[in-house]
């Protein structure tokens, strides 16, 4: 009798222990264990971070690290760390947390636009992305990627078209460059190719005239007309006589590209650069800059017209006035020059 009630209450004892592990365990894998009031936190886990690493970025995320460490290391993330960009919900348990920064890299939204050399759109990018700038840059200018796809280092920035993107944050710089070309290739249609080469054009030359373009006006519903000026000037031989591409030589040769330039000067139109357009006729080697998809529409889809100058309006801010003849563009031009002359700009 004596040993029946020793037993049961051994059987007792070890439920009661029983349930307090299992509690315990439960209260670690599935208690809320977040510390942050948003509605959810993000990390970001770089290529060569190990648990440690990941450890210091969940301090201020959780409450209880302790807790967190042990689910960790049961579930086996601890000597299994996944790089990229990850989102903990709030009121996420251990359990949950492990899974998420486990198999959850979710995509970013990354942007560019008007960045004026690939150095600049590398810096922009690996603002953005894991990246470095440097291994950026050496995958845009890989001699055997551009030949292979026919671009050159003049050219290899009109592969780059801007818009918002999705990338997973730890994409490699080779990866980001094969990715952009195929959104080129994808955004060169039949249909965008046939109006390039109605206009004599190839897709390269509608990125670089469309960055001139661009430089030359702000307005988006005036950049068709100012495209169709640039066209006519090219289907009828003359040089294009773009200040933008002036401007652009000045700081090329210079090779001072913070400079601030606002207005030409004579002494530039002599500056000896392929893509000084008052000097050389056609369009430059490459691109000033990089346009908005509004400016290379508007070389698809140029206004016609017969006009062949033009000048900005000062009484319209932003706009310009069209000439058709020398003659009617000197006298719009007065009004600009003794504006200019106004504000005080020498350079």
């Amino acid at each position: 009798m004596y040993i029946k009630k020793i037993i049961a209450a051994t059987a007792v004892i070890g439920m009661i222990i029983g349930g307090i592990f299992a509690y315990t365990i439960y209260g670690k894998f599935f208690s809320p264990n977040t510390a942050f009031n948003n509605g959810e936190a993000h990390i970001y886990v770089r290529s060569d971070a190990n648990y440690s690493d990941v450890r210091a970025d969940l301090e201020l995320l959780v409450k209880d690290l302790e807790s967190f460490d042990q689910v960790a290391e049961r579930k086996g993330y601890t000597s299994n760390v996944k790089a990229g960009h990850f989102i903990i919900k709030k009121g996420s348990n251990n359990n949950e947390i492990v899974n998420a920064i486990r198999s959850g890299n979710t995509p970013v939204k990354i942007a560019f636009n008007n960045q004026e050399r690939l150095v600049d759109l590398a810096g922009r990018i690996g603002q953005q992305l894991e990246v470095d700038s440097t291994a950026l840059i050496e995958a845009f200018t890989d001699a055997e990627f551009l030949k292979e796809n026919g671009f050159s280092e003049e050219t290899a920035l009109t592969m780059y078209l801007p818009n918002t993107y999705e990338f997973y944050w730890n994409t490699d710089a080779e990866e980001y460059r094969d990715r952009m070309l195929k959104e080129y290739k994808k955004f060169w249609t039949e249909d965008r190719k046939a109006k390039a080469k109605a206009q004599g054009l190839t897709p390269a030359e509608v990125y670089t005239l469309a960055s001139i373009v661009q430089k030359e006006t702000a307005k988006n519903d005036e950049r068709p007309r100012v495209a169709g000026v640039y066209l006519n000037r090219l289907h009828n031989g003359w040089k294009l006589d773009a200040d933008p591409t002036v401007i652009y030589a000045v700081k090329k040769t210079q090779n001072d590209f913070d400079q601030v330039i606002k207005r030409v000067l004579y002494k530039d139109l002599e500056t000896d650069s392929p893509y000084n357009t008052y000097k050389y006729a056609g369009l430059p080697p490459g691109p000033i800059f990089m346009p908005d998809l509004s400016a290379i529409n508007a070389v698809l889809n140029p206004e016609n017209h017969q006009y062949y100058f033009f000048v900005a309006d000062v009484s319209n801010p932003g706009y310009h006035l069209f000439a058709k003849t020398m003659a009617q563009h000197n006298a719009n031009r007065k009004q600009y020059i003794n504006w200019i002359n106004k504000q005080g700009i020498n350079r």
